[in-house]
């Protein structure tokens, strides 16, 4: 094995944070989208078949016609800045920087990174390491903990780190789901929806699905779900027959978690239920599940079978309190990493 660099010996105790995001194909065409589900459907911890029998199934099968239709949902969601979830991660993390140097911590740099695509875990790293920061933390933009997500990151992490000779000072961010920051953002943009428009007559709390033998092995992505979508319904006031929880984007036949988004908006509509607000507390910015399969096609499968009014409730994006909140989670885990205090009276607004 042979170690590259890592830190330059003269680096001082300069801070960094890291945003790490899913990731997004460099366009919206058939071959890049083939690329970037190579990368991602290739990662162990997403797929965790035997190696040689998912190889031939994800080469021989789904790549060959996978690509082509997913492209088709990537066009409808492109923009003239490229891909919604990039342009969103990098106006979080732009805002993220300036939020901690407005709290004091001026002498800090933020940066991102996806998980699958570029910009990459290894070229974050070494981009932080090559502007001398010596203390990193890092923080995956799921609020809640899965073994195909969060953990994902750390392997990135790692599988960089191994190959360095001066390595940092690094500290993972595991999950928020319960930070009170996250909480309150996520509150205020239902209250927001609701202030200025018909509320609908259920608030749907939909998750990332994962297959169901995850949480019988002990992930504890579907409790981390259910806390989330209780701690945000109380903060709304909300009976239980007010909300409903539900898992979107099942991939193949075996289980997953349940219920599914798709099958409750179907079934709600035909009871009689006429209006739905649906929010995605997993993600941290919209992306193609957001934009596209829940405000798309999902509205059309509840109106398809009599549902009327079906309102997607945007991610927090880079709303203000949602970059405060990410920006005090970081400072609250590592206190001795940061200079500046927070107001008690600061606002985000």
């Amino acid at each position: 094995m042979k170690f590259q660099r890592g830190l330059p010996p003269e680096a001082t105790n300069r801070t960094g944070v890291l945003l790490v995001n899913l990731g997004t194909p460099e366009g919206p065409s058939v071959s890049a989208v083939r690329r970037y589900l190579g990368e991602f459907l290739h990662d162990h911890r997403v797929v965790e078949l035997s190696r040689w029998i998912w190889c031939l199934i994800l080469h021989g099968v789904i790549l060959r016609i996978r690509p082509k239709r997913s492209a088709a949902a990537y066009q409808s969601i492109w923009r003239e800045s490229g891909s919604p979830l990039m342009s969103l991660t990098r106006s979080l993390t732009e805002g993220v920087e300036a939020r901690l140097k407005q709290t004091g911590d001026g002498d800090v740099r933020v940066t991102m990174a996806m998980r699958y695509g570029q910009p990459s875990v290894a070229h974050a790293l070494e981009d932080l390491a090559n502007n001398g920061v010596t203390r990193i933390a890092v923080l995956p933009l799921y609020p809640q903990y899965s073994c195909s997500t969060t953990a994902s990151v750390y392997d990135a992490v790692g599988n960089t780190l191994k190959l360095w000779r001066n390595l940092p000072a690094i500290h993972i961010v595991r999950d928020y789901h319960l930070a009170n920051g996250y909480l309150d953002a996520l509150a205020a943009s239902v209250q927001a929806r609701w202030a200025g428009h018909q509320r609908g007559e259920k608030l749907m709390i939909s998750f990332h699905g994962t297959p169901q033998r995850y949480a019988d092995q002990g992930d504890p992505y579907r409790l981390q779900c259910e806390q989330t979508a209780a701690a945000l319904a109380q903060r709304l006031g909300l009976t239980d027959e007010q909300w409903i929880l539900s898992f979107q984007s099942r991939f193949g036949r075996a289980p997953w978690l349940q219920p599914y988004t798709d099958e409750t908006l179907r079934s709600l509509a035909r009871q009689g239920t006429r209006a739905v607000d649906i929010i995605c507390p997993g993600f941290a910015v919209d992306c193609l599940e957001t934009l596209e399969e829940i405000a798309e096609e999902n509205a059309g499968i509840f109106r398809g079978a009599g549902g009327e009014n079906f309102a997607y409730i945007p991610c927090l994006n880079d709303r203000a309190d949602h970059i405060a909140a990410l920006s005090e989670l970081v400072r609250t885990e590592l206190p001795n990493w940061f200079s500046g205090k927070p107001s008690p009276a600061d606002n985000p607004g």
